[in-house]
């Protein structure tokens, strides 16, 4: 069973826009404090349980995960959550700006991530692996939805304007200026028809959350073990899949701390000798085509564009790879991205002009920004059984945290 329904934890009607939180892992500590201090509700209470805590707490401490199942267990014990009565699929449309992508939440299974019948593109860190399987088993709960995609389906797509065409339960206005929308699908048939039609794909494929993916499965499998009788209970993680066409992915931007000792001209006379047409520009660059960045150095900006063949390797011929291995391996020796501290990452969403900040305040010496790696060029990947370089693709929208649980 790749993709089934489920009787949801979610908010009652009326605490939805209290509860509603971002996502764990796109906030600090102290972000999340001050956006949560005021609102015993919020979401963030279960998902960084920190906050209740005094600051100097490991936020890895069994401490912590024990504070959000103490929150979390109160939400359910003072109504503010509330259990869903009959196994059902939701709904979920999110709308930023003038983008909207509308989905279905359901478990997907975890034997099927397994069998490699839900596909990676990324590796995970055992520590922020293990962080998520602390708190998923303290809580017996699953509360970050993982985000998913598919081939795009007809079938699915039939059954998802139909329902959208009656008044959603929830209508929520949420982080970073999106609003979410959910409707409850419960009919019977309608969910078995729905529910077959995701047995048709031959593929799911994890587009964000492969840490939550990794240790709701560890979870799932560890409790199908422990209770043998009740497979079925245990054998789904939380998702929210939308098809290929619905995806919106924006740029993952680079800064580099250093020069690694050589002069702005050097870097420019390399970058041309590496395959590069490089030409001072005006205005802050976004690239919009593939082979094509913006390099913000010295108060410039220039544009970049890769002349050389590409491979037709799935990895090695992303922007993210000709980039890395051309430029950053050969001119920076910045070999590791994981590993090299010179090295950090700026999400496509705070745009070129945060590049330009981060130059000009002397934090970084150099900025780089590509264009967005496209979700076919993802789809590739993972169904070559490889991963893709870090920090290779930012989702925008995110999904929520608070509106949708499952529940053990």
């Amino acid at each position: 069973m790749l993709f089934k329904p489920f009787k949801a934890l979610r908010p009652v009607e009326n605490f939805v826009g209290d509860v509603i939180s971002p996502p764990y892992d796109v906030l600090s500590s102290k972000e999340a404090s001050e956006m949560a201090c005021n609102n015993p509700l919020s979401f963030l209470h279960i998902s960084k349980p920190e906050i209740d805590l005094p600051s100097d707490i490991n936020q890895y401490s069994q401490q912590v995960y024990d504070k959000g199942a103490e929150n979390f267990n109160k939400l359910i014990n003072d109504k503010v959550l509330k259990k869903e009565e009959k196994e059902s699929f939701y709904v979920y449309r999110i709308t930023m700006g003038n983008h909207t992508q509308t989905g279905v939440a359901g478990l997907v299974s975890a034997q099927s991530y397994v069998d490699g019948n839900v596909k990676r593109h990324e590796f995970t860190l055992p520590v922020k692996e293990d962080d998520r399987f602390n708190q998923i088993k303290t809580l017996m709960a699953q509360t970050g939805p993982v985000l998913l995609t598919y081939k795009d389906s007809k079938d699915i797509s039939g059954i998802i304007a139909k329902v959208v065409k009656e008044k959603a339960l929830y209508d929520v206005k949420g982080p970073n200026e999106t609003r979410h929308e959910i409707w409850v699908l419960s009919d019977e048939g309608e969910v078995s028809l729905l529910q077959s039609y995701f047995e048709n794909l031959k593929y799911l494929y994890i587009a964000d959350g492969h840490h939550r993916m990794a240790a709701g499965s560890r979870v799932a499998l560890e409790l199908k073990e422990k209770f043998p009788n009740e497979v079925s209970k245990y054998d789904g993680v939380l998702a929210v899949a939308f098809s290929e066409p619905e995806m919106q992915v924006l740029p993952y931007n680079r800064v580099i701390k250093d020069l690694n000792g050589l002069s702005a001209g050097e870097i420019i006379n390399k970058i041309k000798e590496n395959g590069f047409e490089v030409k001072e520009v005006s205005k802050a660059v976004e690239p919009a085509s593939k082979l094509k960045f913006g390099m913000y150095l010295d108060k410039k900006w220039y544009e970049l564009s890769y002349t050389k063949e590409v491979s037709k390797d799935p990895v090695a011929s992303l922007d993210v790879s000709v980039l890395s291995d051309n430029v950053f391996n050969k001119i920076f020796d910045i070999v590791d991205l994981r590993k090299d501290k010179r090295i950090a990452f700026v999400g496509g969403i705070r745009g070129v002009k945060e590049l330009e900040k981060l130059v000009n305040e002397g934090s970084f010496k150099v900025a780089f920004s590509l264009f967005s790696t496209p979700i076919i060029d993802m789809i590739n990947v993972a169904d070559s059984g490889n991963v893709m370089p870090p920090k290779s693709t930012w989702f925008e929208p995110k999904l929520a945290d608070g509106l949708l649980s499952n529940q053990f």
